[in-house]
C-alpha cells in the first residue's frame, strides 16, 4: 500500500479511523474492478499503443543505421580478409595477387571477387566474381553497391584502408546482413513490448490509487444514492481532502447527503400538501366532508364508561347564495364562505367539527352536553351566529340566511354514514319548506325521500312504456270568442291493482322531480313532438288552432332547444306560427346573454313565444324589450284573487298595459268566473283561458269540444 500512505499521509488520524471501520475492503473490492472498469482498459490502451507508437517511430528511424553499421562490419572483415593477403611487389604495373593467393582469398573468406587497380585507376587484374562497379574516376571511389537480392555488397578500398598503393573493388557476401538486422528489429520489438507493458503497468498502478479508485468509489456511493436517494447508505470517504480528486469525492458525498436532505424536505411538504387537499378546503381551511366523516366516525365510536356519546349532526347550507355568486362575482362569494367558515369556528367549542362539505355547505358535529342537550339546540345556535350581524365585504353588507337540517348519533342510526345521510335529507326538506329553518329528520323525511326515488323509477318507466300523455285546454280570443289556441298539459296515468285500474299523478308531484333529475329533457321534447303532431292533425281537417308548449329551464340551456324544434317541425309538418313555446320569466334570469340569443334563433325558426307566469319573478323591462317574444302570460294567482285583492288587480293592470306598450299580446290563465272575465274585459286583456271554459281535457274530448263551440264566450253561462 506504498501508494495509499501517500495519500493519506497528510491525515492519518482519518486513515487510521476509515481502517477501523472496514473501509479497506470496499477499496480492495475497487482495485479488483479496475481492471474490469471500460475507463481502465481505454486508459491502458491508449498508454500502450502510445509508447508502442513512440518505439515503432524510432525503431523506423534507426533501422537504416543499424544496417549500415552491420554493412561496414561486412567491409572491414573483407577489407582485413584483402589486406592479410597482399604482396609487396616492386613493379609498379604488376598485380599484387598471385593466382594461388586469389584463389585461397576468395575460397575462405566472404570476398566472392574484386579487382585491382592502380592509384591511377589502371586495371591490373580481376579474381572471382565479376565485379559490377568499375573505377572511371575519383568520384566512384566513394561509391558503393548492394545487389537487389542483399547476397552481395561491393565496397572500395583505398590505398590508406590497405596500406598499399593499390585500389581494389571487392565483391564481398552479405547474406548475413538480413538476419542480423531481422534479429535486430526482433530484439527491438520484445524490449519494445517489455518496457510498454513495464510502463503501462507502473502508471496504471499509479493512477488506479490516485485516480481510478477514488473515481470507482465515488461511482459506487452514487449509483447506491441513486437507487435510494432519499436513504442513501453510502461508504464513507477514506481520502482526504488535500488533492483535487479527495475534495471533489467529498463535495459528492456532501451533495448527496444534502439532496438526501431535500428530498426528504420535499417529500414531507409534499405529503402534507397532498394531506391538507386531501382532508381540508383550501378556501376556508376547514375540513372537507371526508374528513369530517372520519372525525365523526372517531367520535361515534369513542367509547368512554362502557357508554356511547351522543353527538349532533347539523349540516347547513346557505341560502341562495347561487344569486351572490352570479350578480356580485366569486370573489364576493368566497370572501362570505370565508366569513362564514372563520365565525362558525370561532363561535363553537373547540371539540365541535366544523367543516365545509360542500359549495355552499357546511357541516358540523359536536357532543351533546347538559348546555345543549338536543340536536335542535346546537342548530338554533348555529343559526343565530350566522344571523347576529350581516358579513362586510368590500364595504358593504350581506345578511346571509341559512337552511339546517339535524340528526342525532346514536338516536337517529348506528352507523355514523346513516346518520349523516339523515342530516342531509333534513336539510333537502328545510329547503324544500322555504329555507330558512331548521328541520330535525324524522322517518317520515325518509320515507319521503324514498318515494321520490320511487317515483322517479316509476317516471321513467312511464316515459319508455309510453304511458304519458297531454292533455289540451282551449284559449279564447276575449274580443272574439274564436278558440285561438290550445295549451299542451303534460298528464300521468299510473297503472295500479286498484278498481280503476290507475289513478292520474299531479304535476305537481312529478313535474319538479323530472326538473331536478333532468328527465324533464327528454319528456319535454316527446311532449313538444307530440303536441305537434295533434296541431298538423287538427289542422289537416280544417281547424288552425296554436299549440302551446311548456318550457322547462332545464330544456332551455341543457339540450339543443333550437335544433329539436326544427327537426319537430320539418318531421310533423306544422306550420311554425301553429306552435308557441310559452317559457316562465325566472329561467331568462339565469343567463340573459343565452336567453337572447335562443330566444332569436327560436324566433327565426317562425314559431310563437310567450312568457307564462310573468308577474312572478325578477325581469328586468331592460331586458325585457331585447327578447323576441309575441306573448306575455298572466300568472292565474293575480287573476283569482284580483276581485279580493286590489294589489293582485293592481298587477294584472300592470301587465295589461305593458304588454300593450311593447306591442305584444296579453294571455291571462286561471279564469274561472264570468266576474273574472268581465275584469279582463274592462282591462283590455286580448286572450283567456281557465276552468270557466274548460279544464284541460284529452285531444279527442279537446276535438270534440272545438268542434260543438259556437264561438261566443257567453254560452259558457254565470
Amino acid at each position: 500500500m506504498a501508494f495509499s500512505t501517500g495519500i493519506f499521509a497528510k491525515n492519518k488520524k482519518a486513515t487510521v479511523e476509515s481502517a477501523s471501520k472496514a473501509n479497506y475492503k470496499p477499496l480492495s473490492k475497487t482495485s479488483a474492478k479496475i481492471w474490469r472498469s471500460r475507463i481502465s482498459w481505454r486508459i491502458t490502451s491508449a498508454v500502450f499503443l502510445t509508447i508502442m507508437a513512440i518505439q515503432a517511430v524510432v525503431l523506423s528511424l534507426t533501422l537504416d543505421q543499424k544496417e549500415q553499421q552491420i554493412l561496414n562490419v561486412v567491409r572491414e572483415v573483407g577489407r582485413s580478409s584483402i589486406a592479410s593477403t597482399l604482396t609487396e611487389t616492386m613493379k609498379f604495373l604488376e598485380t599484387p595477387f598471385t593466382q594461388e593467393k586469389a584463389d585461397r582469398l576468395i575460397s575462405s573468406t566472404i570476398v566472392n571477387g574484386f579487382t585491382v587497380y592502380t592509384t591511377d585507376l589502371l586495371l591490373l587484374g580481376s579474381y572471382g566474381e565479376p565485379v559490377s562497379m568499375v573505377m572511371l574516376d575519383q568520384e566512384s571511389l566513394s561509391k558503393t553497391y548492394r545487389t537487389n537480392d542483399g547476397g552481395s555488397y561491393e565496397v572500395v578500398y583505398r590505398p590508406n584502408d590497405l596500406s598499399r598503393p593499390y585500389i581494389i573493388v571487392a565483391r564481398l557476401n552479405s547474406d548475413k546482413v538480413a538476419p542480423q538486422l531481422f534479429n535486430f528489429v526482433e530484439q527491438t520489438i520484445i524490449i519494445m513490448l517489455l518496457m510498454s507493458l513495464l510502463v503501462t503497468t507502473v502508471l496504471m498502478i499509479a493512477l488506479g490509487h490516485w485516480l481510478l479508485e477514488p473515481i470507482l468509489f465515488m461511482r459506487n456511493n452514487l449509483i447506491t444514492a441513486a437507487k435510494n436517494p432519499e436513504n442513501p447508505k453510502i461508504s464513507e470517504s477514506p481520502y482526504g481532502t488535500a488533492d483535487e480528486i479527495g475534495d471533489t469525492i467529498a463535495l459528492a458525498q456532501k451533495l448527496i447527503h444534502q439532496n438526501s436532505d431535500n428530498m426528504m424536505q420535499v417529500r414531507s411538504a409534499a405529503e402534507d400538501k397532498i394531506h391538507k387537499l386531501a382532508y381540508f378546503d383550501t378556501l376556508t381551511g376547514l375540513p372537507n366532508r371526508t374528513l369530517f366523516i372520519q372525525k365523526f366516525t372517531e367520535m361515534a365510536f369513542n367509547v368512554t364508561d362502557d357508554k356511547s356519546p351522543r353527538l349532533a349532526v347539523i349540516t347547513m347550507d346557505l341560502d341562495h347564495f347561487k344569486d351572490i355568486n352570479d350578480s356580485m362575482g366569486h370573489n364576493v362569494g368566497d370572501a362570505i364562505l370565508r366569513g362564514v367558515g372563520k365565525r362558525l369556528r370561532n363561535s363553537l367549542p373547540d371539540h365541535a367539527i366544523v367543516a365545509r362539505s360542500g359549495e355552499d355547505e357546511f357541516s358540523i358535529t359536536m357532543p351533546l352536553s347538559t348546555d345543549l342537550n338536543t340536536g335542535r339546540d346546537v342548530a338554533e345556535k348555529v343559526s343565530a351566529i350566522i344571523r347576529e350581524e350581516p358579513f362586510k365585504v368590500y364595504n358593504e353588507n350581506f345578511q346571509v340566511r341559512t337552511s339546517i337540517g339535524v340528526s342525532t348519533f346514536p338516536d337517529d342510526g348506528k352507523d355514523p354514514s346513516e346518520v349523516l345521510k339523515h342530516a342531509d335529507i333534513a336539510l333537502n326538506r328545510a329547503k324544500e319548506e322555504g329555507r330558512d329553518r331548521v328541520k330535525e329528520y324524522t322517518e317520515d323525511f325518509d320515507k319521503a325521500v324514498q318515494a321520490r326515488f320511487q317515483l322517479l323509477r316509476d317516471l321513467r318507466d312511464a316515459l319508455e312504456n309510453k304511458e304519458l300523455t297531454i292533455f289540451y285546454q282551449p284559449q279564447f280570443d276575449l274580443n272574439t270568442g274564436a278558440i285561438i289556441g290550445a295549451e299542451a298539459l303534460l298528464r300521468w296515468w299510473k297503472k295500479d291493482d286498484s278498481k280503476e285500474g290507475g289513478h292520474y299523478i299531479s304535476p305537481v308531484e312529478f313535474i319538479p322531480i323530472a326538473e331536478q333529475s333532468g328527465l324533464i329533457v327528454p319528456i319535454g321534447e316527446w311532449v313538444l313532438e307530440e303536441a305537434c303532431r295533434t296541431a298538423k292533425t287538427w289542422e289537416d281537417a280544417g281547424k288552425e288552432i296554436r299549440i302551446a308548449v311548456n318550457v322547462s329551464g332545464a330544456q332551455f340551456f341543457q339540450s339543443d332547444l333550437v335544433g329539436h324544434t326544427k327537426n319537430v317541425l320539418k318531421r310533423t309538418g306544422v306550420k311554425p306560427q301553429m306552435v308557441e313555446l310559452e317559457v316562465t320569466e325566472s329561467v331568462f334570469m339565469d343567463d340573459i346573454n343565452i336567453a337572447i340569443n335562443t330566444l332569436k334563433e327560436l324566433h327565426e325558426l317562425g314559431v310563437e313565444l310567450a312568457i307564462d307566469d310573468f308577474g312572478t319573478g325578477y325581469s328586468s323591462l331592460s331586458y325585457l324589450r331585447q327578447f323576441n317574444i309575441d306573448r306575455l302570460k298572466i300568472d292565474q294567482s293575480f287573476i283569482r284573487n284580483a276581485l279580493t285583492n286590489d294589489d293582485d288587480a293592481a298587477i294584472a293592470r300592470t301587465i295589461v298595459r305593458l304588454g300593450h306598450s311593447l306591442n305584444l299580446k296579453v294571455i291571462a290563465e286561471g279564469v274561472e268566473t264570468k266576474e273574472h272575465e268581465q275584469f279582463l274585459v274592462d282591462e283590455g286583456c286580448d286572450e283567456v283561458q281557465g276552468f270557466r271554459y274548460s279544464k284541460p281535457v284529452p285531444k279527442d274530448e279537446f276535438w270534440e269540444f272545438a268542434t260543438s263551440y259556437d264561438g261566443k264566450l257567453s254560452s259558457f253561462g254565470a
